[in-house]
């Protein structure tokens, strides 16, 4: 990396941490420190969510899945197909109870709905895979660093998580969202930039689609990933895909912070309508930029020789350096750090924030409040910094391995929330005994079966038998006292009432998952 590289790289760094410095001066309290006051513009949290999601383990995971990984290509895209659907189903249901509340951590609706145990254990259990997922998301991150800059991986990670875990501490929500704006316009910058290099390098869009695999051009495969051994199965990414989106953006504390940080219901659904309508077209980018990169794979020697066995995540840091100029190199690394970081800086406040809120505050004063929500924001940016150290280790390609420790937990955390919210016989036991039982079901899974269950089935499965647990358990237990049914559930008519207000938004998401599955099934015929 040339001199000129590491000036375009330090200037962007070197902003970041002046706007977050700058950003917060404004902060007086908890409520402003993780939710920015409440007074966040829609369409900034809007592109703050899909700034989170279009991570490093997408512009580096994503490609090489497409390009290299054994099994791989176009199929990533039945990944997006149920995005619409799940945002119909937060913004109806999930949203105007968790927004109407008023919280700051998604698990205090937990603590007015059954009790504190159960707001305690349930916060436990995210903390515990958001934190696991997060340290792998820095390791991503931290391979392209170490590739451009000749640093250890070590350093390396010490590094990119130090900048995110500084701004993060000093800005907090407000300096996650705007730089997040910021990111997501450097990110796209990359992705075009990187993507037309590729497409001159490989000889034009004929020379892609022939010097690849041509099973890699399919997008659909029509296995149901059970017990037959599919390494993307449509069926499974269907019913996997469906729950895991709901329980992401609705109830896990990284995204639905943002949803918690609008200034109203309203504002959050359309922050929620937008990221539906998006987050298709940018994977598709990201999927197309990963046949350009294999096609140039394909054709140049030198970079397959590059990336060594069995690391295909190394594909595009290895392009970057061997084919980009300098300056734009530095543009692209910048960009690349701008995806980490905005995954990072999102998980590291909703980390800091259920710990503050359910766990520390209780025992502080509200004007120490502040103070402490920056302490735990270091020290959980301390503890990721150290699992991605441990990441190294990982077999299996970035965004496969974040997206199966996910899958452990989704469903079960998503059947506490749903229950308490559809269900108004739903207790706090039986929701804890639903949760264990599924969490353990897709442990035994994960070690019993392993290929011949798809992983994304782990959502469904643990999401069926902790609701089923929780049902039958509730049923053998006195009803919930009616003042913890207040503005803690949803009915009928609420339903109605959230439907009408959203028509149009609904009516537009529908189309859309019709026209992204009918794009995908085009490119799986082809």
């Amino acid at each position: 990396m040339t001199a000129l590289d590491g000036w375009v790289i330090g200037l962007y760094l070197a902003g970041t941490l002046g706007l977050s410095a700058w950003l917060a001066r404004r902060q007086e309290t908890a409520a402003d420190y993780y939710v920015g006051g409440r007074t966040l513009p829609w369409w900034a949290l809007a592109i703050s969510i899909l700034a989170t999601q279009s991570s490093a383990n997408s512009f580096i995971g994503i490609p090489a899945y497409v390009a290299l990984v054994p099994g791989g290509g176009l199929t990533w895209l039945q990944y997006e197909l149920m995005l619409p659907l799940a945002m119909i189903f937060v913004m109806l249901v999930l949203v105007p109870v968790l927004r109407g509340l008023g919280v700051i951590s998604v698990y205090e609706y937990l603590e007015r709905r059954f009790d504190r145990r159960t707001r305690w254990v349930l916060s436990v259990v995210f903390l515990l895979s958001r934190g696991l997922a997060t340290g792998v998301a820095l390791y991503a991150a931290a391979l392209l660093v170490q590739v451009c800059t000749g640093l250890p991986l070590a350093w390396s990670i010490v590094l990119t998580g130090g900048i995110t875990v500084i701004y993060d501490t000093l800005g907090g929500m407000r300096a996650v969202v705007w730089t997040d704006v910021i990111q997501m316009i450097i990110l796209v910058g990359g992705v075009a930039l990187c993507a037309a290099i590729a497409w001159d390098l490989a000889g034009g869009g004929a020379a892609i689609i022939d010097l690849q695999d041509p099973a890699r051009h399919a997008a659909i495969e029509w296995a149901h990933g059970i017990g037959d051994g599919a390494r993307a199965p449509l069926w499974g990414f269907v019913a996997g895909g469906l729950v895991l989106y709901i329980n992401y953006y609705g109830v896990d504390q990284s995204q639905a912070q943002r949803t918690l940080s609008a200034t109203g219901i309203p504002g959050a659904q359309r922050a929620l309508i937008f990221n539906g309508i998006a987050r298709f077209p940018l994977t598709l980018a990201y999927a197309g930029l990963g046949l350009a990169i294999g096609a140039v794979a394909m054709k140049e020697p030198a970079l397959r020789e590059a990336i060594p066995p069995g690391r295909p995540d190394l594909l595009v840091p290895r392009f970057i350096e061997m084919y980009v100029p300098s300056g734009a190199r530095g543009l692209l690394v910048a960009a690349i750090l701008a995806a980490a970081m905005s995954s990072l800086d999102s998980a590291l406040n909703s980390l800091s924030a259920a710990t503050l809120r359910d766990f520390v505050e209780p025992h502080l004063g509200p004007v120490r409040t502040l103070r402490a929500g920056r302490l735990v924001t270091l020290a959980w940016g301390v503890a990721i910094i150290i699992f991605a150290g441990l990441a190294s280790n990982l077999s299996t390609s970035v965004v496969e391995s974040i997206n199966r420790v996910g899958a452990l937990f989704y469903g079960p955390l998503l059947a506490a929330f749903v229950c308490g919210i559809l269900d108004r016989r739903a207790r706090g036991p039986a929701v804890l005994a639903g949760v264990a039982a599924g969490l353990a079901l897709n442990l035994w899974l994960a070690y019993a079966m392993g290929a011949q269950l798809f992983w994304m089935w782990w959502n469904v499965t643990g999401l069926v038998v902790a609701a089923g647990v929780t049902l039958l358990g509730s049923r053998m237990m006195a009803p919930p006292a009616p003042e913890q049914l207040v503005g803690t559930t949803i009915d009928a008519t609420a339903l109605r009432r959230a439907f009408r207000s959203q028509r149009g938004g609904v009516a537009l998401l529908l189309a859309w998952a019709v026209l992204c599955s009918a794009v995908a099934f085009w490119l799986g015929v082809r």
